[in-house]
């Protein structure tokens, strides 16, 4: 069985290979789009925690929970930043076959080198490996 999110996760033919590990793999990512208020980017802000930069902002991660029945006390609301990550943990593994299911992994993995797939029984593992990652950087 192929591992989940290896090298050559959704390239699916040996060109796409070819071009991605060739080609753009080495180029720089202009991301335009991006959930981090722009201010918080031009100020260079040290996040504390997975949740400030994973869920404050991010409409996207809001609208499944709020479609997966998640009280807004776990979304925007007065919940401590580790409820909130736990709440959205704890549904990602309804999320398969979205997007946000594999660009939080792909997150996960390139930027926290955590291979987990992120659930409720891995939540507090991942929140703590994460936070690690942060404050080192910080």
């Amino acid at each position: 069985m192929k591992k989940f999110m290896d090298q050559d996760f959704i390239l699916s033919n040996e060109i796409a290979k070819i071009l991605y590990h060739n080609n753009a793999s080495k180029m720089p990512i202009f991301d335009y789009h991006c959930h981090l208020p722009a201010v918080e980017i031009a100020e260079d802000k040290e996040y504390e925690n997975i949740t400030q930069m994973w869920l404050y902002h991010d409409h996207y991660k809001w609208r499944a929970m709020r479609s997966f029945g998640i009280d807004e006390k776990y979304i925007t609301g007065d919940a401590s930043d580790f409820e909130k990550f736990y709440e959205f943990a704890n549904m990602m593994p309804y999320l398969i076959g979205n997007p946000i299911y594999h660009w939080s992994h792909l997150e996960l993995k390139r930027y926290f080198n955590v291979e987990d797939t992120l659930s409720a029984k891995t939540a507090k593992d991942i929140w703590e490996k994460c936070n690690n990652a942060i404050v080192k950087r910080i």
